[in-house]
């Protein structure tokens, strides 16, 4: 399950370390470098398979599965595998499709007759493709605030189903966990048995997963890995969450073995059919016509000239991805129990190198002097206004998509740059005195051509006095579950929403500050005699008083 909030960031850090180039390594031997640099013996570690044919040609864990008592990780070592649990949701719901219990294009009243649709036509293909328009209820700024908390699925569909939507239902594509909780209680009103009972009785029992579990904090389950996050002093336990709320969109345990016992379960069509698999795999079309690449709990994602099918996922204590090569007929498989590293980008890079294709590495890539750099910088309009800054900085080349996060960007001929993970990339040109950018990702290319609008400018923090600082600190409520507070230290102040981390705020103004690790502003309110009475939290369009209760 992909966990956001309001200040809570998912910090996805595709690290991706080089492998020893050296031509005559065997794929065991390189793999073997790369994870070990990635995973040290001492620290949060990751299981790792690669399959051809159905059969494990690689199968080997690194670092430990038990920091406290020293427990190195091995092979059938358990996780949270996070939202993969989704293809087990979208197979059960074609799998009652193909029993005639319902259909995808069915409205979602049909089974939840008193969820208010405020008017709309939800349907349940809407919900299996993230084109519903429903809030996700693991973007509300009150989440974290339940984390501890067992609730039942109607319990939980009840937090959010009030929300206002966020678009028209098929309008837009939003990863979105409430459609899958959705999903899963159609399940349960559908079969009449519990979702965990039928992802149990109908798929692990059929296929013989017998390592693979309907998730659980309070049951004993052996080799089961446990989960960390980063903390400032090194690494902490994770934070509890009780996993009756993932539910349907994040709760199950398994391991690489079991999930390839599943892959090739859905490549020989043992639960559902060739057509219904190829609806999960062939991504969807909006209301507008327009391609998305996500299927139902299946994406559909092109790696260097060759497609694959895959999912991650990311829970509290674990990251986890799974991708397949229908072509090569590779699975490769990546568990991880920490949230501190996400394993998406070294599987990938992994996966490339599996199927022969290795990606670009940045630590080949060129030097450029500044004059050779500065003939990119600028602003390049995509379609659909899609604004994407070009800035050049201390020597390099940075890409930032408006209202996203700067990444570097770097040199492989004098036109062709690529971003750390080698998944993406610019290739540069000019014609008749414009500027074009040719940007890559998924196996698609979209064309930016040259704008006069101005690239953001970056915030500039002033220095105020503690004395000032301390006017601010104490606690302010923010909604139901939901207290932000304010601290101070050294001339440095602090904000930290109910259950996550801490982060430091920058002053812009005296009243007015601005966080560094999203986009977000907190402005302090005053009375008419300056006492501090509440602030107002600013972000994704957002304005959130709050009132100062302490």
């Amino acid at each position: 399950m992909k966990s956001s909030t309001s200040i809570k960031i998912v910090f996805l850090l595709f690290t991706l370390l080089s492998f020893t180039s050296v031509n005559s390594q065997s794929l065991e031997q390189k793999v073997d470098a790369y994870l070990k640099s990635s995973y040290p013996s001492e620290g949060p570690g990751v299981s790792f398979l690669i399959a051809k044919d159905g059969k494990p040609i690689y199968q080997k864990a690194f670092g430990m599965a038990n920091m406290e008592l020293k427990i190195p990780m091995n092979k059938n070592n358990i996780f949270e595998i996070g939202s993969i649990t989704k293809q087990f949701t979208a197979v059960a719901i074609l799998m009652l499709e193909e029993q005639g219990k319902l259909k995808v294009e069915d409205e979602i009243t049909k089974y939840i007759p008193d969820y208010p649709t405020n008017g709309k036509t939800i349907t349940i293909h809407q919900l299996l493709n993230h084109t519903s328009g429903i809030k996700s209820y693991t973007s509300m700024l009150n989440f974290l605030s339940i984390t501890r908390k067992d609730m039942s699925p109607k319990e939980l569909i009840d937090v959010f189903k009030n929300e206002p939507m966020d678009f028209d239902p098929g309008e837009q594509f939003l990863y979105n966990n409430s459609g899958y909780i959705l999903l899963g209680y159609i399940i349960e009103v559908v079969s009449g048995q519990t979702y965990a009972d039928f992802i149990e009785n109908n798929i692990f029992k059929k296929l013989g997963m017998n390592a693979s579990y309907y998730g659980s904090k309070k049951k004993i389950i052996s080799q089961r890995a446990s989960g960390y996050s980063k903390s400032e002093n090194g690494y902490a336990n994770a934070d509890y969450l009780s996993l009756t709320l993932p539910y349907a969109a994040g709760s199950i345990m398994s391991t690489t073995g079991d999930l390839l016992i599943w892959q090739n379960a859905l490549n020989n069509h043992v639960l559902i059919s060739k057509a219904s698999y190829e609806k999960a795999i062939h991504g969807s079309t909006l209301n507008s016509g327009e391609q998305i690449n996500y299927g139902y709990g299946l994406s559909d994602v092109v790696i260097n000239g060759s497609k694959s099918i895959q999912h991650g996922g990311g829970i509290f204590g674990y990251t986890t991805m799974g991708i397949y090569f229908p072509e090569e007929k590779i699975f490769v498989s990546g568990l991880t129990n920490c949230d501190c590293k996400s394993i998406s980008g070294i599987t990938t890079k992994i996966a490339a190198m599996a199927i022969g294709k290795p990606l670009p590495d940045v630590k080949n890539a060129i030097k450029l002097s500044n004059e050779d750099l500065k003939k990119w910088v600028g602003t390049y309009e995509f379609d659909n206004a899609i604004l994407r800054f070009i800035t050049l900085e201390n020597g390099k080349l940075y890409s930032q998509r408006e209202g996203s996060t700067k990444l570097e960007i770097f040199p492989f001929t004098k036109t062709h740059f690529i971003f750390e993970d080698g998944m993406n990339s610019y290739e540069f040109s000019m014609k008749e005195g414009v500027k074009y950018a040719a940007f890559a990702t998924d196996g698609k290319t979209s064309i930016g051509k040259e704008s006069n609008k101005l690239a953001p400018v970056e915030k500039t923090a002033i220095q105020l006095p503690e004395t000032v600082l301390l006017k601010y600190v104490g606690k302010y409520d923010l909604g139901p579950g939901a207290v932000m507070e304010i601290s101070a230290a050294a001339n440095q102040i602090f904000v930290q929403l109910t259950g996550q981390p801490q982060f430091e705020i920058f002053a812009e103004k005296e009243d007015s500050f601005f966080l560094k690790v999203v986009e977000a502003q907190v402005v302090f309110n005053k009375d008419q005699n300056g006492n501090v009475i509440g602030l107002t939290l600013f972000q994704n369009g957002r304005e959130i008083p709050a009132k100062k209760i302490e």
